[in-house]
């Protein structure tokens, strides 16, 4: 009996957490694949120009990527950037967030990784949304820069 119970609560709580409708705005799955730099980071040729890219968890930024270790690719992707004026970055990832629904995850459901950038000088860190399971066109946050090779 007490099984039971279990199995229900944790359905109606699965149920209830995931809508069964993406909020995610920028979800581009003809987006070309990622590619790899000498540095091992992504090679990223675009800036955006919209304040809400990676700042929105409704506009996070998408990195899907092949491969079994799911932090690498938030580290590719970190490892590129550079603060406004190319000051280095640190991050800290401060919590999994937001589950959507998506087929790129063996449960139905993907979550978004919520990370913590500062570099000297900076008033405020800033927090970005990355997303693992969905492709999109890959940029580069508005106010930050490519870090010098």
């Amino acid at each position: 009996m007490k099984n039971i119970f279990f199995f229900l609560s944790l359905s109606f709580v699965l149920n209830s957490c995931i809508s069964t409708r993406s909020t995610l705005k920028n979800v581009d799955d003809s987006a070309p694949d990622l590619v790899l730099n000498s540095e091992n980071t992504f090679d990223i040729k675009q800036f955006s120009t919209d304040k809400k890219y990676g700042y929105d968890k409704d506009y996070p930024i998408n990195i899907f990527y092949k491969t079994s270790n799911t932090d690498v690719n938030q580290e590719r992707f970190l490892n590129a950037l550079a603060g406004p004026k190319g000051e280095k970055i640190t991050y800290d990832k401060l919590e999994s967030c937001c589950p959507f629904p998506t087929k790129r995850s063996d449960m139905g459901a993907g979550f978004l990784d919520v990370y913590e950038l500062r570099w000297e000088g900076q008033t405020k860190p800033i927090v970005l949304y990355i997303n693992i399971y969905e492709k999109g066109i890959l940029m580069v946050p508005f106010g930050l820069r490519l870090k010098n090779k």
